[in-house]
Parts: C-alpha cells; structure tokens; sequence
C-alpha cells in the first residue's frame, strides 16, 4: 500500500481577496493594488495580521516584489519568495508555500499579485528600468527577434496554427471557448466584459463575433485573447489546525506540480503539448486523484488555444479533442463541469499574469463564499487548478478539495 505524500493536505487556503477596483484604473500602483487585495484577503481569511509570517508575491513591485510589499504593510516575515514564472507563478508559490507551511518554517502565508496592465504603460512604465541585455547565443535573439516574432500573440498563434493543421481543428471550436467564457463573464457583475454597461464591447457574444473581431494574429482574432487590465489578488494559506479555526471551510491543497519544457517558443519541442502533461501527473499523484475525479477546473487562459490544449494536457479531454470541453453544455453555467466559473481571462480581467485571479475563484466556489453570486454556486467538491506562464514554458498545477 502507498503512503501518503507527506505534502498532501499539509496546509489549506483559507480566505481570498481583490483589489477594490480591477479592469482601467488611473492613479493607482501595482503596490496599492497589492495592499488592497491583501488587507481584503487577510479580513476575508479572519487571521490577525501579526501572524502572517510569509510572503510570496510578484508582479509590478520592482525588483523584489516579496520585500517591497513587506515593507509596504509593514511586515515582517521570515519567509519570503518572488519566484517569477509568468501567469503560472502565483500556483509555483502555493507549492512553495505548502512546503513551508508543512515543514514547519511558517504558520501563515499571503501570496498576492498586483498589477497595472493597462494603466501601467500610460504612465510610462514601459521599460524595465534597464537596457537590453543582448546575447548574441540566447535562441530568442538567434531564431526569433532576428526574424520578427515577437510578443505573445506571435508566438501563441504559431502554435494554435500547427495544432489546426495537426489535428483539424478549426477556428470556430476555438471560437466556442470565448463564447462560454463570456456566459460565465455575463453572470458576474464584476467582469469586466459581464455587459455593455462594463464595457462597450462587454456582454453576450457569439462564435461569429469571434471569428469576425479583429485579427491580431493568424489564427488569433482580438477575441481569441486574453484582456489586459489592472488588478491586485490575494489568498491566505495556514496549517491544517489553524484552518480549522477559521472563518470560512478550509480548501485543501490535495496536489501540486511544476514544470518546465523550455523558455524559448523557438526550443518548444512539440507546439501542440506543454508542460501541464508533467505539472498534472505530479499534482495528481500527490494527491492519489485523477482527472476523473475532477468537478470543476480553472485554467489559464490567455488565448482559447492555450485554455484548450491545457484542457487536454490535465487529462480532461482526448488528445487533439482540447476544444470539445467547451462544444457542447459542461463547462457552461449550470454544465455538469464549470470551467473558469469568474470569466476567465478572456472575459473577467488579465492583468498580464492572471494564475492569481484563478486561484481567487477556486478558492470562493470550494470554501462556498462565492454562494449568492450569480450562477456561481456550484456544488463541485473537487477542482484542478493549472497556471502557464511565459510562451506556453512554465505550469503549475494544483488539486484542490472542499473540506
């Protein structure tokens, strides 16, 4: 008989939060989102702020984002961690976190993320604060930039298209995931695309507003992809015992995986898998469940073509089939299978790195604080959380369970 992993349920997540405005905001910073989103999470949790006693936190506070926002709220902590792997960094630090937590080095951890996506550039933050730093043997510059590709829709769109041309895949079951997507957005008041009121372009749409939006690039239409917006998120994570003592039902981290299958588009080794094929069988072993476990899933979804190859990556549909969990009702609102039950990143909001905003979601429909929300009270048990970060690089998977 197997024993346990001895990470499995060794901490929970216990409260979430956001900051008090998300989608174009003017006047704000990254730290201010951060600081909201975490004051919010650590009331929603109900700990006191003087036991929290670690930090993970990336996204637009500089070069040490951990540190920064220590000092912002005046905190002091023993463990700290600013791991940046893109969209999925903010699920590397709930396995970070756990193992902390676990091994006993902490007693509660805040993971946050703030960020001004939209805004950010406006007010001139374009640059990194430095110059360039060319190598001439990175293969960036050796076989992408030298030729043009640039910028994720590039990159992403060359993928999509070998999968189309792989396993005949057309644009349109692609198109379906924007679609239910936007079903899910409609419910939420707080999306920013849930009506005309929210935003010009906001509200129901169909496969044929899709395909005929904007192209950004070949096979990638504006609709295809990921909004870019500001946003703060945070979740607080403690020990088991303390869980317990909380204010809401303790979410347990039943499995969580990494990895990794290149940095560069040009070293991908096959367009059409990613790395959650290795992150999923790590978070699923860890947890002794499968895919077909699974209730509910959050993924990342920065295009439709990475929502459905990561969709099959997780073990929830047939190879070269990743658009058919959006075809027919289940992932739909009131679907035997919510999928990405806030919006997602296509229709909720995208800061630039949204594995935050998943765990935000996961968290409210398994602790059931998300109960009175629009078609968001399901009743899963059970959720598959998956984070990508980079172009299609590095995924972070977890398992997650209601108590």
């Amino acid at each position: 008989m197997l024993m346990p992993h001895p990470l499995r349920r060794g901490a929970a997540i216990v409260g979430s939060g956001e900051s008090d405005e998300i989608g174009f905001i003017e006047g704000k910073s990254s730290l201010e989102l951060h600081a909201e989103a975490v004051s919010n999470a650590v009331e929603d949790a109900g700990v006191r702020w003087e036991e929290i006693d670690g930090i993970f936190a990336t996204g637009g506070s500089g070069r040490f984002p951990a540190a920064a926002l220590a000092e912002y709220l005046g905190i002091r902590p023993r463990y700290m961690d600013s791991t940046q792997m893109g969209g999925s960094s903010f699920l590397f630090f709930v396995h970070h976190a756990l193992a902390a937590i676990a091994g006993g080095e902490i007693e509660v951890a805040v993971i946050s993320h703030g960020e001004c996506g939209f805004s950010g550039p406006r007010r001139g933050g374009r640059g990194t604060g430095g110059a360039h730093q060319f190598d001439p043997w990175d293969p960036g510059e050796l076989y992408e930039r030298l030729y043009g590709a640039w910028g994720a829709p590039a990159f992403y769109a060359h993928a999509m298209n070998r999968y189309m041309h792989r396993f005949g895949a057309t644009r349109e079951d692609f198109a379906r995931i924007a679609v239910v997507t936007r079903e899910w957005a409609t419910l939420n008041p707080r999306a920013v695309m849930h009506s005309k009121q929210t935003h010009p372009y906001g509200g129901p749409i169909d496969v044929e507003t899709v395909l005929g939006s904007r192209m950004i690039a070949w096979p990638l239409s504006l609709l295809d992809c990921c909004l870019v917006t500001d946003h703060g998120a945070a979740v607080v994570l403690t020990t088991p015992e303390r869980a317990r003592s909380l204010r809401h039902r303790p979410v347990w981290i039943e499995g969580a995986g990494e990895a990794l299958s290149h940095m560069n588009m040009s070293q991908m080794e096959d367009f059409t898998a990613t790395s959650a094929r290795d992150s999923a069988a790590r978070a699923y072993s860890m947890a002794g469940m499968g895919p077909g476990e699974m209730e509910m899933a959050m993924i990342y979804d920065s295009f439709t073509y990475t929502a459905a190859v990561t969709a099959e990556m997780l073990g929830l549909t047939p190879r070269g089939e990743g658009a058919s969990l959006w075809a027919g009702d289940d992932a739909r609102p009131g679907g035997r299978f919510p999928v990405n039950t806030n919006g997602g990143g296509l229709s909720f909001s995208h800061s630039g790195m949204y594995g935050m905003m998943l765990l935000v979601e996961a968290q409210r429909q398994l602790a059931r604080s998300a109960v009175g929300l629009p078609g968001r009270q399901v009743e899963a048990r059970s959720a598959v959380v998956n984070g990508t970060g980079g172009s299609l690089s590095t995924t972070a998977t977890l398992v997650l369970t209601a108590d």
